[in-house]
């Protein structure tokens, strides 16, 4: 199973990022039998997109084979993406590297609705 991690840095000892379309950065964790096989980080080059950062996001994302996301907030149209390729949503926070346990150890609940603003400030 692979999962995308929106990240504010490059490794499992960065944060989960509270914004997925406009994380800096996502790491994507390949798990096996209950542990990390392999990890990867993708810089989000949507990041700094004028709009659409969350559709383009999925887009990247769902280019590297992924099987699920964990985030914090997600807005409309990328969980309409993210839905409709089949790819799995959770909620997390705090370092990667804990959240990852959390979803190994089926801590984690999947998310069934966008979770943030579809702009920046507005609901």
């Amino acid at each position: 199973m692979k999962i995308a991690v929106s990240s504010t840095g490059k490794d499992l000892e960065s944060e989960v990022d509270v914004r997925f379309g406009r994380c800096p950065y996502f790491v994507v964790v390949e798990i096996k039998d209950k542990k990390i096989k392999d990890t990867k980080t993708i810089e989000n080059t949507a990041a700094m997109q004028f709009g659409g950062a969350g559709v383009t996001s999925s887009q990247l994302v769902a280019n590297e084979k992924i099987d699920a996301v964990i985030t914090t907030n997600l807005g409309p149209r990328a969980f309409q993406v993210l839905s409709q390729l089949g790819i799995k949503i959770y909620k997390g926070q705090g370092k990667i590297k804990d959240v990852i346990r959390q979803f190994i150890n089926g801590k984690l609940s999947e998310t069934g609705e966008a979770t943030g603003p579809m702009f920046m400030g507005k609901k």
